[in-house]
């Protein structure tokens, strides 16, 4: 029953998740299964900005920094992001790039630990974590390691008393594995070390506790799970024990104890509004606080269960005989590389084809749209706020009308 869209179809009408699909501005005849690189647009972030162009900017001038809430975006956005990933008020901080922020977060991890000269960083993570950890590492004189995240418990027993700072990603970016951020963090503390998570494939995709894992740094993408559109700002998180120690290298005026004394020296703030730098970027800010509504509303508990449960549907009519012969699915070199084990992967599920980037291109001709990592690897994200039980059933009926197209490395196309 399940390999017929009858089934999807119904499983669809009974999905309590299923009255969000409309916040979002979905093209009509497109799938979308691209959310963890860019979440489609939220229906209220039009009519939020319209607001904040044409009254607050338009209207109040310079006067909207206080009568529409500018100045204290960053730190009110913030706690409404920290409550996503278990954060108590006053500890998250919305306003710079993930790649400022990463700066800004490693750097304040390793000047916690200055007496020692090992920077760890996650080998598998995204390219522009590795660039900042070699450039931080380059600046501060410390001896880089980087080095997968499995054999991450080998690296802190090797270099016990001499890590520092120590950078993971939460989940594979590739793959979509998922790692335990509490047990992890752990192991880090065990060896001295100061915990750093970039949780861009996590926030708002996975149930976090960010306080009771004991992690000291965190950062994420704006525009991912969170929907804050292209380049949304990100969010840099720091454990309450560490506020008043905290000596980021970034400082700029919104980050200083009394920002209007237009003072010669830096003094930081109390409390997370340190980890302020200059003028934020207030339209894309307000869009992210916008986006935010649907996820707040369906809470991402019941969000992350029904992503589960769209993941092992998914990967079940992956592996279904693909035609008549009754051959299954990796028959045309098909092969599903995330973990099964629910609290093993993110909400995205990769699968593995030779020619991957071919199938990609292919499926985004045909309405489905994900993407593909080198060399071999397609991602399909499955967000339970808008993706639904037929998306995915159309979505692998459409990948194996492209796999009979496409043929394998070392076949020639007929």
């Amino acid at each position: 029953m399940e390999s017929t869209r009858e089934w999807a179809e119904k499983q669809d009408l009974e999905d309590p998740l299923s009255v969000f699909r409309k916040e979002f501005a979905l093209p009509t005849g497109v799938i979308q299964l691209n959310g963890n690189s860019l979440g489609p647009l939220p229906r209220a972030v039009p009519d939020a900005l319209d607001e904040v162009v044409r009254h607050q900017w338009g209207e109040h001038l310079i006067r909207a920094w206080s009568e529409d809430g500018w100045w204290d975006a960053p730190v009110r956005v913030g706690d409404r992001i920290g409550r996503l990933i278990g954060a108590g008020a006053g500890r998250t901080v919305v306003g710079e790039s993930t790649s400022v922020q990463l700066f800004n977060a490693v750097t304040a991890a390793a000047r916690l630990r200055p007496d020692r000269p090992v920077l760890v960083s996650d080998s598998t993570n995204f390219p522009t974590d590795r660039y900042l950890a070699t450039s931080v590492a380059r600046l501060l004189g410390l001896r880089l390691i980087e080095t997968p995240m499995g054999e991450l418990g080998e690296v802190l027993r090797r270099y016990r008393g001499e890590v520092g700072a120590i950078l993971c990603g939460a989940v594979d970016f590739r793959t979509g594995e998922l790692w335990d951020i509490s047990r992890t963090t752990a192991d880090i503390h065990a060896a001295g070390g100061i915990a750093v998570w970039d949780l861009s494939h996590a926030a708002g995709a996975v149930p976090l506790d960010v306080d009771a894992a004991g992690v000291d740094l965190a950062v994420g993408c704006g525009y991912k799970y969170l929907s804050g559109g292209p380049g949304a700002p990100a969010f840099l998180y720091s454990a309450a024990r560490h506020h008043d120690t905290l000596d980021l290298p970034l400082t700029g005026w919104h980050g200083h104890a009394r920002p209007f004394d237009m003072a010669d020296e830096f003094v930081p703030a109390s409390g997370i509004d340190r980890a302020r730098t200059g003028t934020p970027h207030v339209l894309s800010l307000l869009a992210l606080e916008a986006a935010l509504e649907p996820l707040e509303a369906a809470g991402v508990a019941a969000v992350r269960r029904k992503s589960l449960r769209l993941g092992d549907y998914l990967t079940r009519l992956v592996a279904e005989p693909s035609d008549a012969s009754g051959a299954p699915g990796s028959d045309r070199g098909l092969e599903v590389v995330t973990p099964s084990a629910h609290d093993r992967r993110g909400n995205h599920i990769t699968l593995r084809h030779a020619r991957a980037p071919e199938v990609s291109a292919a499926l985004m001709e045909r309405g489905v749209v994900t993407d593909s990592r080198p060399p071999d690897l397609l991602r399909l994200c499955l967000n339970g706020l808008y993706v639904s039980h037929t998306d995915v059933f159309d979505a692998v009926a459409t990948l194996r009308d492209v796999l009979r197209e496409v043929p394998r490395a070392g076949e020639v196309a007929g």
